[in-house]
């Protein structure tokens, strides 16, 4: 069956969203979270097939300098599908035209986001909600 692609919101179920980023794993999101980031998000890709949501990915951006490149999702039914490539080159292509593309990758998957372009960046720095656990995980390194 065909991928369906959309970045509307009207008719998301923001439950099975919580899902899909459960199932990927990116971790536990609310739907009311994730509900407030996708609203405020300029850039949105949904793809669904047969009606079902089986990946999405969105873009932060200000139209200008930045766009920030985060919470791309797939089902693992559908990884290794080439869904989730298409999803980063749809964000990439809407975000064409800003001074920056920047992401974060999972540690691991820096050499997928090499394919479209994306360099590590020697400056990036982050404050996370627990960072104990960032550190644990590989996002940054120990202060």
């Amino acid at each position: 069956m065909p991928i369906a692609w959309s970045d509307s919101l009207e008719t998301l179920d923001w439950d099975e969203l919580c899902a899909l980023y459960r199932a990927a794993p990116l971790g536990n999101k609310s739907p009311e979270g994730l509900k407030t980031a996708f609203t405020n998000s300029m850039f949105r890709c949904l793809a669904y097939e047969d009606g079902k949501l089986v990946g999405v990915g969105r873009a932060l951006a200000d139209g200008v300098d930045c766009s920030y490149i985060c919470d791309v999702a797939v089902l693992p039914s559908h990884q290794g599908t080439g869904l989730g490539k298409e999803i980063v080159a749809r964000l990439v292509a809407l975000s064409r035209g800003h001074r920056k593309i920047i992401l974060y990758a999972v540690p691991g998957k820096e050499d997928f986001y090499r394919k479209f372009g994306f360099g590590r960046m020697k400056t990036a720095m982050a404050i996370f909600e627990d960072q104990a656990s960032a550190v644990q995980r590989g996002y940054i390194a120990e202060a």
